[in-house]
């Protein structure tokens, strides 16, 4: 349904059958200039806020220490006892259990040094 729209936006932009040179460079650069436009607006909207998403969450995960209290991304809470290169082994309650590093969406607590 968008592809719809923005071809027929597009189709509206082209030079009337038998312009001049001047007008047909005009209603191309018109339809490039909206073309990057759209990308633009694309990048801006989709693409750059995940990919400052992702940074955040590396940075996250580079700072986890054991002692460290968090969230993983089913609910459940827990302090770090240990981090291999995967996984997050955390104690919460009385059950110790063994998560991915990508399950962790935050810290609520650092351990104090």
């Amino acid at each position: 349904m968008l592809s719809n729209r923005i071809s027929s936006f597009l189709a509206l932009g082209g030079p009337q059958p038998g312009a001049s040179p001047e007008e047909i460079k005009k209603a191309t650069f018109m339809q490039i200039g909206m073309m990057v436009f759209f990308v633009l607006i694309f990048y801006m909207m989709l693409i750059r806020p995940q990919q400052k998403k992702a940074k955040e969450q590396s940075q996250l995960l580079q700072g986890l220490k054991a002692g460290d209290r968090i969230t993983t991304s089913s609910g459940i809470v827990g302090v770090v006892v240990g981090i291999k290169d995967n996984t997050v082994t955390l104690r919460s309650g009385d059950s110790k259990m063994e998560v991915t590093k990508s399950s962790v969406t935050e810290v609520t607590e650092r351990a104090t040094a």
